[in-house]
């Protein structure tokens, strides 16, 4: 199947509905999910994928690669995983050409890296300069990394034996951090009796490929912010840092973040400027993984970011 023709972004967004529909027709029920998850991408951020084990996360990162046409890796992470393991090592040449670096599976377009938390911290800091600076550096030898490049990971829930949490330093790194939950009924029996999802995958035809995608993320880059929507953007991140509502408010990080996912959310609207539920929509995905409420609030991070957003006018 040839690639799909790239369009302007303004008035135009078909390209992201024929995306989100071939991947929609392997992760069923879950378009919201779906969604965020290609804003994301385009917004250049990682992206964290929490939640029971079962429910589709791996999927979801098979399906994205697949569409994008990008070159795709895999780590299952264990207990027993090395630094070496996700970056490479370097290997006595007998030929006597010295010691060869083998890039390890990091050096790819997207990297799927599962379960991630149950590696100990020393492997899960291997992926914390190539997520923040797509380069990686080995035995002082710094080694850029390919241009689209992500990280999706999986992570099952912190309760569950084997787990080691993901430093606030890591979590930062990640763009957003969604769900997708169980399927509902008609999508659980559409999933029982249809095809196994491997090899729905194995046939997805790729909708776009690694040019076109930096493309849309350089048209994404160009969406139109107004003062007055900047203005509520820095009244946001200035209540999140409030101590009486919250033990740790969100980093100017966070608020670049929270702009490059709303201009992304806008396109897949195919909209060339930003409105306020733009900010709204994308919030609880961007903020949740990074606000720590007050002490003795005990608060959800689902309930703090909809405190924030009913606290903060529109103005």
């Amino acid at each position: 199947m040839p690639l799909l023709p790239l369009p302007q972004i303004s008035g135009s967004p078909s390209i992201f509905r024929q995306v989100m529909d071939q991947v929609g027709g392997v992760i069923l029920g879950k378009p919201h999910p779906i969604r965020l998850a290609l804003a994301c991408l385009l917004a250049r951020g990682h992206l964290l994928l929490e939640d029971q084990p079962g429910v589709g996360k791996t999927t979801l990162a098979h399906a994205l690669a697949r569409t994008l046409g990008l070159q795709f890796q895999r780590i299952q992470f264990t207990s027993d995983l090395l630094p070496a393991d996700i970056v490479g090592v370097s290997v006595f040449n007998g030929g006597g050409k010295g010691f060869e670096f083998h890039p390890g599976p990091v050096f790819t377009q997207m990297l799927l890296a599962d379960e991630i938390n149950r590696a100990p911290p020393k492997s899960q800091s291997a992926l914390l300069e190539a997520m923040e600076e797509q380069q990686v550096t080995v035995e002082g030898v710094t080694r850029s990394l390919p241009d689209p490049f992500f990280v999706i990971a999986t992570q099952n829930p912190r309760e569950q034996a084997g787990t080691f949490p993901l430093p606030e330093s890591q979590l930062d790194r990640f763009l957003m951090r969604i769900h997708l939950g169980y399927p509902d009924a008609a999508a659980e029996r559409a999933l029982l009796q249809g095809r196994d999802r491997r090899d729905l995958i194995a046939e997805l035809p790729a909708l776009l490929d690694a040019e076109a995608l930096l493309a849309l993320q350089h048209q994404v880059d160009q969406l139109h912010v107004s003062e007055a929507l900047v203005d509520y953007l820095q009244r946001l991140i200035a209540h999140t840092r409030d101590p009486h509502h919250y033990a740790r408010g969100l980093s100017p990080r966070a608020a670049l973040g929270l702009l490059a996912a709303a201009r992304a959310w806008a396109a897949l609207d195919g909209r060339d400027h930003v409105i306020p539920e733009d900010l709204q929509t994308i919030l609880p995905p961007v903020a949740g993984h990074r606000l720590a409420p007050a002490e003795g609030t005990g608060m959800s991070p689902d309930r703090l970011t909809r405190q924030l957003i009913e606290a903060v006018a529109i103005p």
